[in-house]
């Protein structure tokens, strides 16, 4: 998968110029938004078929500081994948390459009644794509 590329901005600084914490845990939000899309997957297609995804739990490492504007790089991918649960990896580098964050997300597949989705039977190409990328 292609990373993603999110520029830091001016409102997600503090008093001190310094990235405020909580903005990597949005970037790791967006960079899932765009995997998903980038597999074919876009959070509309899967709402458009009754399929929501809620966060189960989330993890920052925080390693280096950022500031507007930099351009951070964020690469996701698949650390364990069980039909209804799915865990990611981030990793969030700076254009020099250097580590400033690494993270993990646990997700759950529901439909429309908050029932676990059974990915393998119900959306098999989705299930093969996650079940392939895993690592």
């Amino acid at each position: 998968m292609k990373e993603y590329i999110h520029t830091v901005q001016y409102y997600e600084t503090d008093k001190m110029q310094i990235t405020h914490h909580s903005n990597y845990i949005r970037w790791m939000e967006e960079a899932r938004i765009d995997f998903l899309a980038q597999m074919g997957w876009p959070f509309d297609k899967l709402e458009g078929l009754g399929i929501v995804s809620p966060v189960l739990s989330v993890n920052c490492d925080y390693k280096l500081t950022t500031t507007f504007p930099e351009q951070i790089f964020i690469n996701v991918k698949v650390k364990e994948f069980k039909g209804v649960k799915l865990f990611l990896e981030y990793e969030m580098k700076n254009k020099d390459g250097k580590v400033v964050c690494v993270g993990t997300t646990g997700h759950a597949f529901l439909n429309a009644k908050g029932r676990p989705v059974r990915m393998k039977q119900d959306y098999p190409e989705l299930y093969q794509l996650l079940s392939t990328d895993e690592q």
